[in-house]
């Protein structure tokens, strides 16, 4: 599987699912919104209060600041944007990108993704038949990724990363190291991933900081590196090997 190959198909299914330069816009300060199904807008956001897009519906892009944000089944979206909320994407989605700063993201299955999937203190979950075009990345949360492929890297700071089965990332998967407000008190939280029966990393295992690493027989990856925080010298990580559906954790 080749990034461009994924990108490319990820262009051409999102290249019909811009709103039209006359479709109405819906906006709000205060109060929730909703697309209503299989129609198409441009712009939609409000400040406090959630957004429904529904069932087929279109719009160029889905903004909130506090509130979370559904898209419905086969919805076709621009950016969809938040900061305190939570966003849920159902089967079959189309969109631009999609990030949150204080939520999680969820996604059914069969999403296309142009571009990345982002959450600073959040998890991150998409399922099975999904495309991203782009990065998956979180600071403090998980990323779960079942039977799909990404075509960018899969990066955290503090979260677990688990591949399931057949997941294909084109680009590194990556624990970067805690900087700024990225960091924590206390003893730090050692970050446990996980590559899953058949998953595939074409890139790199980079860890800029202590990690736990299971590694299912059947998975492939390029090199694993360990980058000491601060020096850039780089040592062998020796995975945990497991044969079952899941390892078993120590």
């Amino acid at each position: 599987m080749n990034r461009h190959i994924i990108a490319f198909t990820l262009c051409s299914a999102l290249a019909a699912a811009g709103a039209s330069a006359d479709a109405p816009d819906l906006s709000k300060v205060n109060g929730s919104l909703t697309a209503e199904a299989g129609k198409t807008y441009g712009s939609i956001d409000t400040v406090n209060g959630s957004i429904t897009v529904e069932e087929k519906a279109v719009t160029r892009s889905v903004e909130t600041v506090n509130g979370s944000i559904t898209i419905e089944a086969l919805a076709r979206v621009g950016t969809v944007s938040t900061v305190n909320g939570k966003i849920i994407l159902r089967n079959g989605v189309s969109a631009k990108n999609v990030e949150t700063v204080n939520g999680s993201i969820v996604g059914v299955s069969n999403l296309r993704i142009e571009k990345g999937v982002e959450a600073v203190n959040g998890s991150i979950e998409i399922g099975a038949g999904s495309l991203v075009g782009g990065n998956v990345e979180t600071v403090n949360g998980g990323i779960t990724l079942h039977s799909m492929k990404v075509s960018g890297n899969v990066e955290t700071v503090n979260g677990n990363i688990t591949l399931g089965e057949k997941t294909v990332v084109a680009g590194h998967l990556k624990v970067n190291k805690p900087t700024g407000w990225g960091m924590s008190w206390g003893k730090p939280k050692i970050p446990r991933i996980v590559l899953g029966p058949n998953s595939q990393v074409m890139g790199d295992l980079i860890f800029e900081r202590e990690v736990e690493l299971y590694v299912h027989t059947s998975a492939k990856y390029g090199r694993i590196r360990y980058e000491e925080s601060g020096v850039g010298k780089f040592e062998a990580v020796k995975p945990i090997v497991f044969s079952g559906k899941q390892p078993d954790f120590k």
